[in-house]
């Protein structure tokens, strides 16, 4: 991993995942490019010499500043940080200055205590998890140790979440992370333990797993009434670091989770979510 961008806003939120980015580039040998959307109108950027034009010097100077502040941190010691300021009319921009900038980790800040919809359905943090082609992790909260050591990857275990788990795969060894694969099964599809099994194998030997039986002992069943109390359910049992999960592109988060979220479920969850889109 040689990059991570870290979308800014100058809010505490984005201070969470500058610092969780830290210490990630830190353990990685890697750089942060701290980047800072601004959504000026084209009036505003494209003329030379009239109000507007001062007016975006102005917000760059701003912002410029903003950055000489806000970068001014102990924990980033010892790392390269490039800031940079970029124009966008929509949010999903991002996933282009992403690509651009070769990037291998996007680290976006998040707030929504009300719960998991509230903070990834129709928010920012969503557009940029659903349009983004490399790996999201939402920091909603202070990790001043961030060491994620067992994490939680769920998923249906159909085929076109293969290439989400490989990638997950390979993040988490990299971070050294302990895989914990989870199937949910629900009550209004439930499944036998036989038909859960047979799937699970199926996508194993397919994503190439040369051991597939013995890496089947590795896969919890959790069953509830929905997939993200199951999830969270899960997590909160094991004690988890982290939770992973493909999305599914332009319907992001809200095809994956589907149904109502136990807003007391999720607002006792304080783990930072890994996205990998299919």
């Amino acid at each position: 991993m040689k990059k991570i961008l870290v979308p800014v806003d100058f809010s505490k939120h984005s201070e969470y995942a500058l610092e969780v980015a830290a210490k990630i580039a830190k353990k990685q040998g890697a750089e942060i490019i701290a980047l800072h959307m601004m959504g000026l109108s084209d009036a505003v950027v494209t003329r030379n010499e009239s109000k507007e034009a001062f007016e975006a010097m102005f917000y760059m100077r701003l912002a410029e500043k903003r950055f000489s502040e806000f970068l001014d941190k102990d924990y980033l010691k010892g790392i390269k940080v490039t800031d940079t300021v970029h124009n966008y009319k929509i949010f999903s921009e991002i996933n282009d200055v992403a690509l651009e900038l070769k990037a291998d980790l996007i680290v976006m800040g998040s707030h929504g205590s009300s719960g998991l919809k509230e903070v990834f359905v129709g928010s920012n943090t969503e557009k940029v998890v659903r349009t983004s082609e490399i790996p999201v992790l939402v920091i909603k909260h202070r990790h001043k140790n961030f060491k994620p050591e067992l994490g939680v990857f769920a998923c249906d275990f159909l085929e076109n979440s293969i290439g989400p788990f490989k990638r997950a795969q390979k993040v988490f060894d990299a971070f050294g992370i302990e895989m914990q694969m989870l199937y949910v099964n629900l009550a209004g599809d439930f499944r036998s333990t036989r038909e859960i099994e047979k799937r699970i194998l199926d996508f194993l030997e397919k994503a190439g797993d040369p051991n597939p039986f013995e890496q089947l002992n590795k896969v919890a069943q959790y069953n509830e009434y929905s997939v993200e109390a199951g999830i969270f359910g899960y997590s909160q049992v094991t004690n988890a670091d982290i939770i992973a999960l493909p999305t599914q592109g332009r319907q992001g988060l809200a095809h994956f989770f589907s149904g109502s979220i136990g807003e007391d479920v999720v607002n006792h969850s304080d783990l930072p979510v890994m996205t990998f889109k299919v």
